[in-house]
């Protein structure tokens, strides 16, 4: 490789870095603006919600069909166009005259960031020679992470500071300087002649999968068996139904679903959804843990929440490096097992544990998905042609989005059956609460050990590099 080859290749992670970055910052950082937002435009906590819900809607529905699109006409125009809309998008919410404009803008906003998703890991997979691929994918996966840490403490000061209209604004500069950056840095690409987009096929799947994501989104609200949750979940089922039927007889379809008989790509996918519930099984309920059974200060307890991220923002490159040398597959399943560890002390947590009982299992927690996340994302990444390397991050993107609303459904569904059980058998609330908290991470740590049962039945990727065409075969 030449100098200027290796030149370009850092400025080409450069550029996925920060849209990285900037997409992991604005899902953290809106949240804390959301009692502001709720009060400027009088509406209820059911209502604001929706601030968030249909960012991820859309980008859930969208990760698959922009993918593909980068696949057939090149990354650099999916790339390039998804920063320039979520610039547009960031102004367009801070300057929205009422609430249903700024729900519409955050549409518009999921829409630019299902094109950085989608595109940025089959980016930086193609960008590098195989042997450097899992450390390519541990710089930018420490983009996330930091985008995540620094997310809540940031939106907080800019709240308090200048109010929530500059946590959307803060976007601007940032997505000016990517649209730059991959204008003048990315590849052109190729533009694969006599390509068809299945449009049919993306149809079924958005509505499928949002009809799935939102009606898991109000399990906790509403429960599952209300007429309206059964519909949704008829309509999803069949919906994703007809979506495979589709894939099945098109000629050129949005999932070529061969890729599943891939044992590297179906394990690893496997894997990461299963790992994204157990994370937000934890993520979801430990703020409660925090604030409302220890009474910790809001400021105190986000610094906690922030050793997990933090965590995983240092040990993502060094595990990347590792799985460069060692190979992807023992790495995921140790991260895997580390996670199940620090998910289950958390699980016989002591009554009144010190900060420091607390602290230690989310460093393990964000030690183990760091060695987890990048070794597994290199081996769905190299487990597929060139050629899909977009469809690829498009599923790795959805599996992700997918396991987030799964865990949170699954933790409080299960939590709130688990308090009822609780104070049905005479426990005070406090006491009732500790149980049910326990007893639902327990949950958790016993799916992480499944998700590293995943990672282990896949046998070792060692091929330096995957010849153009079919998927790699199972072996």
């Amino acid at each position: 490789m030449s100098a200027a080859e290796r030149s370009r290749k850092w400025l080409v992670l450069a550029v996925v870095g920060v849209g990285t970055f900037m997409s992991a910052l604005d899902g953290s950082i809106v949240n804390i603006s959301i009692p502001q937002i709720q009060a400027e435009y009088g509406v209820t906590i059911g209502t604001v919600g929706w601030v968030s819900t249909a960012y991820l809607l859309t980008i859930s529905g969208l990760l698959l069909t922009f993918g593909r699109l980068g696949d057939m006409v090149g990354y650099k125009p999916v790339y390039n166009l998804g920063y320039i809309i979520f610039g547009l998008a960031s102004w367009l919410c801070g300057v929205a005259p009422g609430f249903p404009a700024l729900v519409g803008a955050r549409v518009l906003q999921g829409v630019g960031a299902a094109m950085l998703m989608a595109i940025g890991p089959a980016l930086t997979t193609t960008s590098v020679p195989p042997q450097e691929r899992g450390r390519a994918l541990g710089m930018v996966a420490a983009a996330t992470y930091l985008g995540l840490t620094v997310g809540p403490s940031l939106g907080g000061y800019i709240t308090d500071l200048w109010g929530w209209h500059w946590v959307f604004w803060i976007n601007v500069p940032v997505a000016a300087l990517g649209a730059v950056l991959a204008a003048a840095v990315l590849p052109r690409g190729e533009t694969r002649g006599g390509q068809r987009f299945d449009l049919v096929g993306a149809g079924l799947f958005a509505l499928g999968l949002v009809s799935l994501l939102l009606a898991l989104s109000r399990v906790e609200e509403v429960g599952w068996a209300s007429p309206e949750q059964a519909g949704l979940f008829a309509l999803a089922v069949g919906a994703l139904a007809a979506f495979v039927w589709q894939e099945a007889r098109a000629p050129q379809p949005v999932v070529p679903l061969g890729i599943f008989r891939n044992r590297l790509f179906a394990s690893s996918f496997t894997a990461a959804y299963l790992q994204y519930v157990v994370n937000f099984m934890l993520v979801f309920l430990l703020p409660f843990y925090l604030l409302r059974f220890r009474g910790f200060a809001p400021r105190v307890a986000g610094l906690i929440l922030t050793a997990q991220p933090l965590t995983m923002a240092l040990t993502s490159p060094l595990a990347g490096a590792l799985a460069d040398r060692l190979g992807t597959r023992g790495l995921s399943v140790a991260g895997m097992l580390v996670m199940a560890g620090g998910i289950g002390l958390m699980g016989w947590i002591p009554e009144a544990a010190p900060l420091w009982r607390i602290v230690a299992p989310l460093v393990l927690v964000g030690l183990g998905a760091g060695l987890f996340t990048t070794p597994n994302n290199s081996a769905i990444m190299g487990s597929v042609s060139r050629e899909r390397q977009g469809i690829a991050a498009g599923l790795l993107a959805t599996a992700r989005n997918v396991g987030m609303v799964t865990g949170v459904a699954l933790a409080g569904a299960l939590f709130a059956a688990l308090q009822a059980r609780e104070l049905a058998a005479g426990r005070g609330e406090p006491e009732a609460f500790l149980a049910a908290f326990r007893e639902t991470e327990r949950v958790a740590a016993a799916l992480a050990i499944l998700a590293a049962l995943a990672a282990a039945v896949r046998a070792e990727d060692r091929e330096s590099a995957l010849p153009a065409g079919e998927t790699a075969p199972g072996r």
